[in-house]
This record gives structure tokens, C-alpha cells and sequence, in this order.
């Protein structure tokens, strides 16, 4: 697997719209984010045409994507936000150009297509960042920037921060608060271990399993003999699949062998809060939450009693939120209950 080159000091990066182009409809959003990049990253945003073009095809989205990869002055991707649609842009995408110039991507949810395919390529990527989301608000969650810093410049070893409030939704972009007040935080759950109290360390794949669900049937998921010795990382979306979906899609995987081919599995925190409905009580949320956790660990549990598995990561889906390496390596330390992030390695 080809790591990433990081990214130096007042370096130009592209941030584009792979998939639903948010800044179209959030100008405000969009431009605190830009200034962000700037100001607290040290970087120069270059946006594209389709960046903030609503209605883009996925031939234009394509082309926006293969030109910042062919740009050698363009040292790192960020997408702005995920979207749906974006299994229809892969196809259309150079696979020689991230292999001549391994520059960091970051995304995820549907962003999940991209990375899949980098790491088909055998070209790492980073799972997380989105610019309307987390580089947005009154401040940027201090977890976030953390890995978002090792990421780009390559910073090597760090110990995924510990996160003592968590959300899953702030405020809607188009309230004013959304770029100057904090949105309501819970308490964060505690990371949780499974399995053995050995370490394990290898290279991640994975991502929104909703995504994965499609690719999937697209036929281009990885066969099981490639992720051996591999770390899964699975998150659900906002769409909030039901958790019986999760037990299903992990039998699945262990039907194709992905669970006895890896190392360890991580799960983020899954989102259970609902935009439409948010008067719902804690103790139904706690619920649904640990719905998640049964069905995914009994899964497992089919096929591997010995699997390390890791819960309540905060990455994907929630605040803050944490950027992993995707096709690089973590490490789980259950003893220790922590996680490392290989960062540029």
C-alpha cells in the first residue's frame, strides 16, 4: 500500500463536491470553512467548478476529481460533504493519476466509494474530514484537527483522543447559529474492547456500511484473501439503517470470509438521534444504541470468538470526529484501551 505524501506548510489543496455539492446551498458554511483551511491548517483552498455547482453530472464531478489528481501543485483532496450518488463517478475516475502522485484524500459516507477504490489502487487515503461539517461553527472540535493535522503532515504515532461530549447532528446549515454558537452536546460513551488483550495493528478498509451495501452489488468490494491481517471500520450513516441491517451485513461479511481474514474491527459510534424527531428521551437513544452493539457482536460472534473488536470509536457519522488512516494502519490495544493512529507510515 502506497502512503499518502504529506502535505507542507501554505501548500495549495483542492476541495471539491465528489458527491452532493453542500456549498451550492451554504455559501456562509462553505466560506467559514475555506478561511479555516487558511487560518488554522496553513493551506491554500483551491475549489473546482463543480465544487459549488448544483446539479453537477458525475462526468463533470469526475473530471474535477482527475484534474486535482493530475495537478502536481494540488498536494491533498478534501471533499466538502458525502452525498449518495457517488458510485457513478468511480468509473469515471484516471487510475493512474493517484498511483503517480499518492496525494491524501480525505472523506467519508459516501465518500466510501472513492476510498474503496484508492485502496484498490493500493493507494491509502484518510477516513473522515468534511469540510462543511467539521471545519465549520464556532470552533473546530480539538479531536478533529488533532488527527486532521497528523494526517496531512504526516506526524506518525498518535493516540486517538479520548472525546468527553459527542453529537450526532449540530445545528442546520441554514440557521445562523450553525457558523457562530455550539450546538447541544451529550456525554460521550467510553471505547470499549472485545475479544483478546493482545494489540493488534494493521491496514484499515471499510467504511459507511450503507455504501459498502452498494458496492456490494456493484462488484467491487476486495476479495477476502486481500484484506488478511486487515483492521474493518464500519459506521452508519444519518439515514439510521436499522440495527438488524447491521447484523446483516456483517453476517454477510463473515459468509465472504472478511471476518476470519482480519485482525481486529473497530465500530464507530453509531448515530441514533434522529433530525426530524428530537424529542425522543435518552434512554430510547441508549436503546437503539446498544441494538447496534447486540447485533453486530453476535454476528461476529458466529464466526470469530477471538476477533479484537473496538466500540465507540468516534469516527464517520459523529462529533467530534476522528481521521483515521484508510489502507494505513492503527493499532487496537485493548490492555490499554487505546487506539493508535499510523499516521504518513
Amino acid at each position: 500500500m502506497i502512503s499518502p505524501t504529506p502535505v507542507q506548510p501554505g501548500d495549495r489543496v483542492a476541495v471539491l463536491s465528489p458527491a452532493w455539492a453542500a456549498p451550492a446551498y451554504f455559501s456562509e458554511v462553505h466560506e467559514q470553512a475555506l478561511e479555516r483551511i487558511r487560518t488554522e491548517l496553513g493551506l491554500e483552498p483551491v475549489e473546482y467548478p463543480t465544487t459549488r455547482k448544483m446539479g453537477a453530472t458525475p462526468a463533470e464531478r469526475a473530471a474535477d476529481i482527475n484534474a486535482a489528481f493530475a495537478d502536481p501543485s494540488i498536494r491533498a483532496i478534501l471533499s466538502t460533504v458525502g452525498g449518495d450518488d457517488q458510485i457513478q463517478v468511480v468509473p469515471l475516475l484516471d487510475p493512474a493519476l493517484p498511483v503517480a502522485d499518492p496525494k491524501p484524500f480525505f472523506g467519508y459516507s459516501d465518500n466510501t466509494n472513492i476510498l474503496n477504490w484508492l485502496w484498490g489502487l493500493g493507494v491509502g487515503a484518510y477516513h473522515g474530514g468534511s469540510t462543511m461539517v467539521h471545519l465549520t461553527g464556532p470552533h473546530i472540535d480539538a479531536a478533529h484537527i488533532h488527527t486532521l493535522r497528523a494526517a496531512l503532515f504526516g506526524e506518525g504515532d498518535v493516540v486517538i483522543p479520548a472525546s468527553q461530549t459527542s453529537q450526532d447532528y449540530g445545528w442546520d446549515w441554514s440557521d445562523p447559529r450553525a457558523l457562530t454558537e455550539p450546538s447541544p452536546r451529550g456525554p460521550a460513551l467510553p471505547i470499549e474492547f472485545f475479544g483478546k488483550e493482545e494489540p493488534v495493528r494493521g491496514r484499515t478498509w471499510g467504511g459507511c456500511l450503507e455504501v459498502l451495501d452498494q458496492l456490494a452489488f456493484a462488484g467491487r468490494l476486495p476479495a477476502a484473501s486481500e484484506l488478511e491481517g486487515a483492521i474493518l471500520i464500519f459506521e452508519t450513516s444519518e439515514q439510521i439503517p436499522p440495527a438488524d441491517f447491521v447484523g446483516r451485513w456483517v453476517r454477510a461479511m463473515g459468509e465472504r470470509g472478511y471476518l476470519d481474514a482480519a485482525a481486529g474491527l473497530a465500530f464507530a459510534r453509531p448515530v441514533v438521534a434522529d433530525r426530524d424527531h428530537p424529542e425522543v428521551p435518552e434512554s430510547e437513544l441508549a436503546a437503539k444504541r446498544m441494538a447496534y452493539y447486540e447485533y453486530l457482536l453476535a454476528n461476529i460472534s458466529r464466526y470469530r470468538e477471538d476477533l479484537t473488536v473496538c466500540l465507540d470509536l468516534p469516527f464517520g457519522h459523529t462529533r467530534p470526529q476522528v481521521v483515521l488512516p484508510y489502507g494505513g494502519e492503527i493499532t487496537l490495544d485493548p490492555a490499554n484501551r487505546a487506539v493508535i493512529g499510523h499516521y504518513g507510515s
